[in-house]
């Protein structure tokens, strides 16, 4: 089996930052793409930033400048530095990972920007 725990989501004002953790655990092998996405209410799930097994990175276009996707491969968890957020950025984020040619998903976390 294979899980993954998203951490890190909470309340934050406008222009403030928070750092998501997406820790993953059970038959790992190898990782490929690590990614993060969000789902707003009642809205459709969006790819916020990709990461790739070398490195390269990909941002959804609202949040480029703003999010940095990083891995550490040792500890098989990715992050997702989000700062100057903005209450647009209220949703709830999902890790995902591609492992051994399938997609796995997290149990997400909320994230709300308001003051």
């Amino acid at each position: 089996q294979v899980h993954l725990v998203e951490s890190g989501g909470g309340l934050v004002q406008p222009g403030g930052s928070l750092r998501l953790s997406c820790a993953v655990s059970g038959s790992i092998f190898s990782i490929n793409a690590m990614s993060w996405y969000r789902q707003g209410r009642g809205n459709k799930r969006e790819l916020v930033a990709l990461i790739t097994s070398g490195g390269s990175t990909n941002y959804g276009d609202s949040v480029k400048g703003r999010f940095t996707i990083s891995r550490d491969n040792a500890k098989n968890t990715v992050y997702l530095q989000m700062n100057n957020l903005k209450p647009e950025d209220t949703a709830v984020y999902y890790c995902n990972v591609e492992l051994s040619g399938y997609g796995y998903w997290g149990q997400g976390t909320q994230v709300t920007v308001s003051s």
